[in-house]
């Protein structure tokens, strides 16, 4: 029973009560750790400098591609939004906008990272790249211009990330066998399925890798 102010004569309120039911369904359904160390770690999931900003648009800077670029965007907004509708970068694809078919893959600080998931707050202050990176001085970078000599592309939109995913995983271990760079490329997804002409260009890379 409840007193007027709705606290159980356990002490316990009604609000408290819920919110640890519910933490501890969820730790139990995770196999994770109790829902007081949960409670604790909930707030620390976002960089310390994100916690707490907005809710209205904010200004930021990004280094894209080795150029400065500012822009304003509330906290939620993604670095794939903030690439595509706010600094016109549209490179990188929004296919199935959940962070599993790669389709918007872009580099931060030499790692790869769907853009999707990834808040442009968090890459501030961070170097990103995207496929616009791989063409410079009138010149085509090696990864696309062997998908390019392989027809390894249909619709072309998953082109952008593998093409990314592969040039980083090339710059990680330039000479990485055929099977580490499909390695690299797990997360990505083509569902018109040219898997088979990407793994032709791959072997012509590591041959030229492998030759020098």
């Amino acid at each position: 029973m409840n007193d007027n102010n709705g606290q159980a004569r356990s002490g316990m309120s009604r609000r408290s009560f819920l919110k640890g039911g519910g933490a501890a369904a969820a730790a139990t359904a995770l196999g994770t750790a109790p829902p007081a160390l949960l409670a604790q770690e909930a707030p620390g999931t976002l960089p310390g400098d994100v916690v707490g900003v907005g809710p209205g648009p904010v200004q930021i800077e990004l280094k894209v591609n080795g150029q400065k670029m500012t822009t304003k965007v509330e906290p939620r907004v993604t670095l794939l939004d903030a690439l595509r509708n706010y600094l016109d970068i549209t490179g990188c694809k929004r296919v199935c906008d959940r962070g599993t078919c790669g389709a918007c893959t872009v580099t931060v600080d030499g790692k790869t990272v769907y853009s999707c998931t990834t808040l442009a707050l968090e890459a501030r202050g961070k170097e990103i790249k995207t496929a616009e990176a791989l063409w410079g001085d009138g010149k085509l970078d090696a990864v696309p211009a062997a998908f390019v000599k392989f027809d390894a592309q249909q619709c072309g939109f998953c082109t952008p990330g593998f093409v990314v995913s592969m040039r980083a995983a090339f710059d990680k271990n330039p000479h990485a066998t055929p099977a580490q760079i499909e390695e690299g490329l797990s997360g990505n997804i083509c569902r018109c399925g040219t898997y088979e002409q990407m793994r032709h260009a791959i072997a012509s890379l590591c041959e030229q890798k492998k030759g020098g």
